[in-house]
């Protein structure tokens, strides 16, 4: 239909499925249908052949699997904008990489000092860390035109350098025990995936099945699946050109693009951002975990990306978007505050085994991202009138 395809066409209609599918979750697990709703989460999935298979619940092939797809391109998206986009110069890259830094630094900082006499919490330090680039986009783009072209461009290269961190934070503290057969078997994948590269393989479809198999392996072997798909990105060729004369990467990208918006992270908010009502007392909301997730994202991702940001230009690091004020870059800090997804996501991680925090997780992470999306809207919003206004901006 005509509407739909409107819709679809508009920036914000991403985030406002994520946010339909998520607002979905949290109606259904407070009725009686969460019977239903915590049943088909736990629904076992079976692939195998042969002798060989894999079992796991529907939740953990949300998590491990379609989450490995949104990771795949993250990475095409990365090492585009490396080489060749927002991220490819020292001058394009200074200010958001300062931004990012000190998005992921203070944020982890007050969670850690609010959680620092609770030692079964202190593994969710990452968790205010990450950014829903989704969700941000979303709300910026609902401000219309006047937002200048710079600022989105900064939002989503602050964002890309902070899912790279995200990537490396999970290699590297949410890794179980470690499997040696696997990893082998994993190094030997990676071996072909160069050998395609080298040899300029064009044909995406080679990278996905040898992707597959190192998706196994990866998972066998005690690191998290969804690096194999960043390093399957890593692998596709940019440069070169398919049978239709286009980036196999970019076109890879594409094709991606509007499955990972629609379907995947919706699947994933709907799976992961239901939280019983009940569970939302004033004991939960002061709890470590959330409290500490919730001041992370709102509080420590302003002044983390904010505080940075002036750095940067006040020691002639960087400078500050082209048309943008300083009043738009706090509300920018603002809106990196919405971590919604990729917190859920390494929420799931940080509190895999031990004691159960799921629903302080999701207060934490809802609330936090709920504030950051208010008032970096409301800032946005009010600047911009003001601007239109001619009222000068206090230097």
């Amino acid at each position: 239909m005509d509407w739909t395809r409107r819709f679809l066409r508009l920036e914000a209609s991403a985030g406002i499925i994520l946010i339909i599918a998520a607002t979905l979750a949290i109606i259904i697990d407070n009725t009686p249908l969460t019977v239903y709703y915590e049943g088909l989460l736990r629904l076992p999935i079976s692939i195998s052949i042969g002798e060989f298979g894999l079992s796991k619940p529907l939740l953990l092939w949300i998590n491990d699997g379609l989450m490995a797809i949104f990771f795949m391109l993250v990475g095409l998206e990365i090492k585009r904008e490396v080489i060749e986009g927002n991220l490819s110069s020292l001058n394009q890259i200074s200010l958001p990489a300062m931004a990012a830094l000190g998005g992921m630094i203070i944020p982890a900082l007050i969670y850690y000092g609010i959680n620092r006499d609770f030692a079964p919490g202190l593994n969710g330090w990452a968790i205010p860390a990450a950014t829903d680039i989704a969700f941000a986009l979303g709300i910026l783009s609902l401000l219309g035109p006047r937002i200048p072209t710079s600022l989105k461009v900064f939002l989503t290269a602050l964002a890309i350098i902070d899912d790279l961190g995200a990537i490396l934070i999970i290699a590297l503290f949410y890794t179980a025990n470690l499997s040696a057969l696997s990893l082998w078997l994993a190094a030997g994948t990676i071996a072909v995936l160069v050998v395609l590269n080298r040899l300029r393989v064009t044909h995406t479809g080679a990278y996905i099945l040898v992707g597959v198999l190192l998706w196994i392996f990866v998972l066998k072997s005690g690191i998290h699946a969804t690096l194999a798909g960043v390093v399957v990105a890593l692998a596709i060729p940019l440069r070169a050109k398919n049978e239709e004369g286009n980036s196999p990467l970019v076109a890879l990208e594409h094709y991606l693009h509007p499955w990972v918006a629609y379907m995947i992270l919706p699947f994933f908010a709907f799976a992961n951002a239901g939280v019983p009502l009940a569970d939302l007392t004033l004991e939960a909301l002061l709890h470590p975990v959330s409290l500490g997730i919730a001041a992370g994202l709102f509080l420590g991702k302003q002044i983390g990306v904010m505080g940075f940001s002036w750095l940067a230009v006040k020691f002639g690091m960087a400078h500050l978007p082209e048309g943008s004020s300083w009043s738009q870059i706090y509300g920018i800090s603002l809106l990196t505050g919405i971590g919604f997804t990729m917190s859920l996501f390494i929420g799931s991680l940080a509190f895999e085994t031990g004691p159960d925090f799921s629903s302080e997780l999701r207060i934490g992470v809802i609330i936090g991202s709920v504030l950051s999306a208010l008032c970096g809207y409301a800032v946005l919003y009010f600047t911009k009138r003001r601007e239109a206004a001619g009222t000068p901006e206090i230097a």
